[in-house]
């Protein structure tokens, strides 16, 4: 039987349907034949107009048709998205390398960027192109996300230009493939091959258009796989618009509506300037007629998914909600070795910050835990169960993620070498469970803190630790206080203070208390820790008053809640003794150590840690009160103590020893003080290597005793080496780096150079202003030593005016008890005289000295030198 009709058959269920004819192509001749012979035996039944359906065993053959004139288009080349804009990557395909045009281009990105737009616009372009040395005699695009969707692609190609076997896809495939290839003897034809979204490089295995004069071809994927490359190709990174670009596109989409600028570029900022994004937030806007402060509230609930932030009707053809526009790729991605990690990576990935995680985070214990408790099971394992994951798997499962461009991952890149978009993160945490999301959110923790150095010697790294537990923090919820406060949240806090940021570690610790006291209660023991935390910093910051009384409340509370004798009770005395010692009660915090001493030694023992450290904190207050010779000898009796305690070579006998070498130093022995140092530091380089931080401290100790002992020359070129050791290990704005500064500037001055020192101190202040902020100690410290080496290089005026003006800064932030501030007004006590104002000085020092008697007493070490100032200054006025 032969059934005649101008159609294509296609099988529906066990019958075959003929379908009618699409029609000649644009600008052809006569219609093709396009007879369908069908022969078998079966009925044949009608199924409606222009169809006939067949039962029964059938073969199908077409006669072939002649081949279509050209120009010829093969395959639908999506229309030109709303509001499409010319980009940079546009004008990098249509770039010639030498003068000659490239033969085949890949533009790689991940989902979203806009590939598919610009290969479309490549191709409307060169098939418009009417130029001598343009235009196109065919242009075949293929939808290649698998291999027979290529087959396919290129088959109905075949059929239609080269009059291919319309019954063997595979064979149709390989006669358009080898009609492409150029000969001598037939016309040449200009071809574009354009392969839309391939999804694995291994499809087009013995697919890839051949190398011609005459054709291009142009592949879109999300592929970064090394098979993609060579063979004179040339990739172009698709990456995400502009500021300028993301704005200009919201303003042309959603022209006719009044919406602010700068909630336009807030919310192409929180949609990560992803052009899939935009789309979508657009069209969600034109369906909704919410305003773009509306959306932008509901992408920042956390309650709601991305899902719930979707048009209900897509725009541009696109095929799918920007919620689901990466789960293809995880599932592909967790096909690659080693199968089934991909995926648990991306979610501890997708808590942490978008802008650069390191590597050694993702690879450290807990994380390596989890990908091996969390393994996606893909169907393409061995069989067994699989051994546990090695950071070797980790980075490859890293990879794996970044040859799809669900993240980027440079091994190479300091600190940052994962960066993952903001709303692949926020897709990712979407598909969590709320166990799955409060669970991966505390192993996150547990490796970022795993990944932190004890001692942050590389600030950098510093800062992107604390970038990744912010956002940790901001993604995880309560995650991270039940059942308990994480360990990282305080780590943060503590790595802003020791690199310099106090005010930051205040406010942080102030942030940390509120949440911790809403989820676990006020008398929690979490809750209770992060209040001492905060006094610490607190007091840092400057209010060393408002330390102490911190921690006189947080002393009540805990011996209320765990009892006199807990240790954290104890260790709260002893910070309580130190913030009053600090404030200006010396004689106070050395009597409160005495008390405390007794207390640890009784339910500690006398060799415990905490004991030993109360005996060294009271040697030290009783030096601070002003008996710096029973100082020296209660470190002395105490580093008897822990050399048999601890060992010679223990951190904490180090230490001891050069507390001891100090306050020998301040009881008058410079000489001796100096030589202790210099012993001290052999044993440290040989212990604790010559970059550590307390070899490093005892070399600036032993730089200011040499100083004192009368070498100012000698110390300013021993802080000179310092310095750039210090650079090199803890880089420029550390604190100690920025210590060592102020130590250098001070020994060039007291060496003779003064104008030097005030140039010193000047530079210095800049660059602390700039990293620790306009009212930070050390900052107020600076501009002490800047006012006063004015006055030392002859500007008794000038110094005058800066200790006016530091004195009202001090009395703003540090209170005018403050021994900071009381030095201060010494000071410009001082210089006023100096600057002709003898009656105006003892003024000053009368004053200052009621002041000091009254809040520090008359037995305090600097009353003394209080009284000969004002007895000079009195002698001058006469």
């Amino acid at each position: 039987m032969t059934v005649r009709d101008t159609g294509d058959a296609e099988t529906i269920g066990g019958a075959m349907a003929v379908t009618g004819y699409r029609g000649p192509a644009p600008g052809s001749g006569n219609a093709p034949d396009g007879s369908v012979h069908i022969s078998g035996t079966g009925d044949a039944t009608a199924i409606g107009p222009g169809a006939i359906a067949v039962s029964g065993n059938l073969t199908v053959q077409r006669v072939p048709q002649e081949p279509a004139p050209w120009p010829h288009q093969v395959g639908v080349v999506p229309p030109v998205a709303r509001s499409y804009q010319h980009r940079a990557e546009s004008d990098r395909l249509h770039a010639t390398t030498g003068g000659t045009t490239v033969l085949t281009q890949l533009l790689t990105g991940m989902g979203g960027v806009g590939k598919t737009q610009l290969a479309a616009d490549y191709a409307r372009t060169a098939w418009s192109d009417t130029g001598p040395a343009g235009g196109l005699d065919v242009l075949v695009w293929v939808t290649a996300g698998t291999r027979s969707s290529v087959v396919t692609g290129y088959a109905q190609a075949g059929v239609e230009l080269c009059r291919a076997d319309p019954g063997d896809a595979e064979q149709a495939a390989r006669a358009f493939l080898a009609w492409l290839s150029p000969k001598t003897s037939a016309a040449s034809c200009r071809w574009l091959i354009v392969l839309d979204d391939v999804a694995d490089p291994a499809d087009l295995n013995g697919l890839w258009p051949p190398d011609s004069a005459h054709g291009r071809t142009l592949v879109t994927t999300r592929r970064r796989d090394a098979a993609l490359d060579g063979h004179g190709r040339r990739t172009i990174e698709v990456g995400l618009f502009t500021a300028a670009e993301a704005l200009t596109y919201l303003t042309t989409s959603l022209t006719g509506r009044d919406e602010p600028a700068a909630e336009l570029t807030a919310l192409a900022d929180d949609l990560g300037h992803l052009p899939l994004a935009l789309a979508q937030a657009a069209a969600y806007l034109l369906d909704t007629g919410d305003t773009v402060a509306d959306y932008r509230q509901l992408l920042a609930d956390l309650t709601t998914t991305l899902a719930d932030a979707a048009p209900d009707a897509l725009p541009d053809q696109q095929a799918l909600p920007l919620a689901a526009a990466w789960s293809l790729s995880v599932e592909r991605a967790d096909t690659l070795r080693p199968a089934g990690v991909a995926r648990p990576m991306l979610h501890l990935a997708a808590l942490l910050d978008a802008n650069g995680i390191p590597q050694d985070v993702l690879t450290s214990a807990p994380a390596l835990a989890h990908l091996t408790a969390h393994r996606t099971s893909t169907g393409s394992e061995p069989a067994g169960d699989p051994g546990p994951i090695t950071a070797r798997d980790a980075v490859r499962a890293l990879s794996a993620l970044h040859r799809l461009s669900l993240l980027d991952h440079d091994r190479h890149t300091d600190h940052r070498a994962v960066r993952v978009h903001q709303l692949v993160q926020r897709t990712t945490r979407d598909t969590l469970t709320p166990h799955q999301h409060d669970t991966t959110a505390r192993t996150t923790a547990d490796a970022l803190f795993a990944a932190w150095p004890a001692i942050e010697r590389d600030t950098a790294l510093a800062q992107t630790l604390r970038a990744n537990a912010t956002a940790l923090t901001r993604h995880a919820g309560q995650a991270l206080y039940l059942p308990d406060a994480h360990v990282v949240l305080y780590r943060t806090g503590r790595s802003l203070g020791d690199t310099g940021q106090v005010t930051a570690a205040r406010d942080h610790f102030q942030h940390l208390t509120e949440p911790t006291r809403h989820h676990l209660g006020e008398d929690h023991p979490d809750t209770l820790t992060a209040r001492g935390n905060l006094a610490i910093w607190r007091g840092e910051a400057g209010d060393v008053a408002g330390a102490a009384a911190a921690f006189a409340d947080l002393l009540a509370d805990q011996v209320r809640v765990l009892g006199p004798d807990h240790p954290d009770t104890l260790t709260t005395r002893n910070n309580l003794a130190i913030w009053r010692g600090r404030a200006g009660d010396a004689a106070g915090a050395a009597a409160s150590f005495t008390d405390l001493l007794a207390d640890q030694a009784r339910v500690f023992g006398p060799d415990h840690p905490d004991t030993l450290a109360t005996r060294n904190n009271f040697a030290i207050w009783r030096g601070e009160a002003g008996d710096a010779a029973g100082a020296a000898d209660a470190f002395a009796d105490l580093l008897e103590h822990v050399v048999r305690v601890l060992g010679p070579d223990h951190p904490g006998t180090l230490a001891t020893r050069n507390n001891l070498a100090g306050w020998r130093g301040r009881a008058g022995d410079a000489a001796g003080a100096a030589a202790s140092f210099t012993d001290l530091l052999a044993d440290q380089v040989r212990v604790l290597g010559p970059d550590h931080p307390g070899t490093l401290a005892t070399r600036n100790n032993l730089a200011s005793s040499r100083g004192e002992a009368g070498d100012a020359a000698g110390a300013a070129a021993a802080f000179t080496d310092l310095l750039a050791d210090r650079v090199r290990v803890l880089g420029p704005d550390h604190p100690d780096t920025l210590a060592t500064r102020n130590n250098l500037a001070g020994w060039r001055g007291r060496a003779g150079d003064a104008a030097g020192a005030v140039a010193t101190f000047a530079d210095l202040l800049a660059d602390q202003v700039r990293v620790l902020g306009p009212d930070h100690p050390g900052t107020l410290t600076t501009r002490n030593n800047l006012a006063t080496w004015r006055g030392e290089a002859g500007d008794a005026a000038g110094a005058t005016a800066a200790f006016t003006d530091l004195l009202a800064d001090q009395v703003r932030v540090l209170g005018p008890d403050h021994p900071g501030t009381l030095t201060t007004r010494n000071n410009l006590a001082t210089w006023r005289g100096e600057a002709g104002d003898a009656a105006g000085a003892a003024t000053a020092f009368t004053d200052l000295l009621e002041h000091m008697l009254r809040v520090l007493g008359a037995d305090h070490p600097q009353v003394p030198a209080v009284r000969n100032n004002l007895a000079y200054w009195r002698m001058e006025a006469q």
